[in-house]
C-alpha cells in the first residue's frame, strides 16, 4: 500500500471520535448512495413500462406491415411466397381492415373489422389472453352460433352487454343501392370468442372475423388489405422492411412497427433522459458534499500537510492523498447504490405485493392502467452508464480541494505551531 493511499483512508475518520468515517463523510456516502439507487429504480421501471407497452402493441399487431399504394392486394397468396425467401422473415399471415357500427339492444358504437385468417394469423399476431371462446371458431365449421363468428374485446362486450354466444348486428355505414335508394347494409354475427388484450385502446374498438366471412360482408372479392409479417429481430424489422420494398418493387410498401409507433417510443426514450438527467442532480449535490468535506479536511489535516511537505512530500503525492479519498468516498457510495438499486428493481414487484398486504391499496390498480404490478426491467448497461458518471462527477468535485490542498505553503500552515 502506498503511503498515499494509506494517508487517504486514515483521513476518512473523524478527529477525537472511534467511528469509522465522519458525519461529513457519512453524508456525502449517503448522498451518492440515494442518487445512484433512485436512478437504477427509476429507469428499471421506465424500462419496465417501455416492454410492457412493446409487449402490448406486438402482441395484436404485427412486426411489420405490407400493403399497396393502389389500394386493395389481389396476388397475396403470391407474394407471401416470395416473403418466405427473404432472410428475417418468419412467418406472414393475410389481413383486411374495416370500419362499421356494432349494435345490440339499443347500444351501438363503432368499432374495427379486422379480417384474419385463421390457419395462420396465430403465426404472426397474439391477441392475448381468450376470456371465453377460441380463434378457431371464426370458421364455419368450428363456429357453434349457426351465424357467421366473430371475435371482440372485453371492454366491447361490457359496452354493449354482450356474452358468448350472442348475436350482434355489423351495419356497415357505406351502405348499398337498393330501389329505395342507399341503405346500411346490416347483417348478423355470433360472438364465438373474447379476448383481453390488456390494453384499452384495443379491447374497446377490435373486432376479428375470419378472413372469408370479412371479404363477403365488405365485398371484397378477392382482394385483402394487406400482408402482416412476423421476423426474428423486432429491433431489426425496419432493414427487413427495407428489403421486403427492394425485394418487391413497386407497387408495394412495408412500414415496421417502429415507424408505425414512432412518436411513442420517441417520447419514452426522451423522457427516460429527461429523469436520467434530473436524477443525476441528486448526485450532483452529494458532489458539493464531497467537496465541503474534503475542504474542511484541507483545513484541518493543514500541519500534517506543511509537515509531510516538510519530510519530502511533493505537491503531486498530497494531491493523490486528498483525490484518493475523494474517489474512495464516491466508490463506497456508487457500490451501495447499485447493489440497493439492482436488488430492490428486482424485486419491486414483490415489494408491491408487500406494501398491498400491509397498506391495503394497490400502486397500479389493474382497471385504470391494465398492468397488475409495477413492471421493473433491469438495463445492466444503464446501471454501468450511471456508476461511471457518479465515478466521474466524484472525481470532478476532488480536483479543486486536493488542488488547494497541494498549494499549501507548509511556512504558513507551521508559524504559529
Amino acid at each position: 500500500m502506498s503511503y498515499e493511499f494509506f494517508i487517504g483512508l486514515r483521513y476518512l475518520k473523524a478527529k477525537r471520535t472511534h467511528t469509522f468515517i465522519s458525519v461529513n463523510t457519512f453524508i456525502s456516502v449517503a448522498g451518492i448512495f440515494l442518487g445512484v439507487a433512485a436512478l437504477i429504480i427509476v429507469l428499471a421501471v421506465m424500462n419496465g413500462f417501455e416492454t410492457e407497452l412493446r409487449d402490448k402493441i406486438l402482441g395484436i399487431n404485427s412486426h411489420i406491415v405490407l400493403m399497396e399504394y393502389d389500394g386493395g392486394m389481389k396476388d397475396h397468396a403470391e407474394v407471401m411466397k416470395k416473403l418466405e425467401s427473404i432472410d428475417g422473415v418468419v412467418a406472414s399471415t393475410p389481413f383486411i381492415y374495416g370500419q362499421a357500427m356494432l349494435k345490440n339492444e339499443g347500444k351501438v358504437t363503432g368499432a374495427v373489422l379486422r379480417g384474419m385468417s385463421v390457419e395462420t394469423s396465430a403465426d404472426v399476431i397474439n391477441l392475448g389472453k381468450m376470456k371465453e371462446g377460441d380463434i378457431a371458431s371464426l370458421s364455419d365449421e368450428g363456429n357453434r352460433t349457426g351465424l357467421p363468428g366473430i371475435v371482440i374485446g372485453k371492454e366491447l362486450a361490457q359496452n354493449l352487454g354482450l356474452v358468448l354466444f350472442d348475436t350482434v348486428e355489423i351495419l356497415l355505414p357505406m351502405g348499398i343501392s337498393t330501389p329505395m335508394g342507399v341503405v346500411p347494409k346490416i347483417k348478423e354475427f355470433g360472438v364465438v370468442g373474447v379476448f383481453d388484450s390488456g390494453s384499452y385502446e384495443y379491447d374497446s374498438t377490435l373486432v376479428f372475423l375470419s378472413l372469408e366471412n370479412c371479404k363477403k360482408f365488405l365485398d371484397m372479392k378477392d382482394e385483402v388489405t394487406g400482408i402482416e409479417i412476423k421476423v426474428d429481430d423486432i429491433y431489426g424489422a425496419g432493414k427487413i422492411a427495407k428489403a421486403i420494398e427492394q425485394k418487391l418493387g413497386y407497387p408495394y410498401w412495408a412500414r415496421s412497427w417502429m415507424e408505425m409507433n414512432k412518436n411513442l417510443f420517441s417520447a419514452l426514450k426522451l423522457e427516460k433522459r429527461v429523469m436520467f438527467i434530473i436524477l443525476s442532480l441528486i448526485v450532483l449535490v452529494a458532489a458539493f458534499n464531497i467537496i465541503t468535506t474534503l475542504i474542511m479536511t484541507v483545513m484541518e489535516k493543514a500541519k500534517d500537510i506543511a509537515i509531510l511537505k516538510s519530510m519530502g512530500a511533493t505537491a503531486r503525492s498530497i494531491m493523490k492523498i486528498f483525490m484518493i479519498e475523494g474517489i474512495i468516498i464516491g466508490a463506497i457510495g456508487t457500490a451501495l447504490g447499485c447493489i440497493t438499486g439492482i436488488t430492490v428493481a428486482l424485486k419491486l414487484e414483490r415489494i408491491g405485493r408487500f406494501m398491498e398486504n400491509l397498506f391495503g391499496f394497490k400502486i397500479l390498480p389493474k382497471d385504470v392502467y391494465y398492468l397488475s404490478e409495477l413492471p421493473s426491467q433491469v438495463n445492466y448497461g444503464d446501471v454501468a452508464a450511471i456508476a461511471l458518471v457518479a465515478m466521474l462527477i466524484c472525481f470532478l468535485a476532488a480536483i479543486y480541494p486536493s488542488w488547494r490542498a497541494s498549494r499549501l505553503d507548509p511556512a504558513e500552515a507551521l508559524r504559529y505551531e
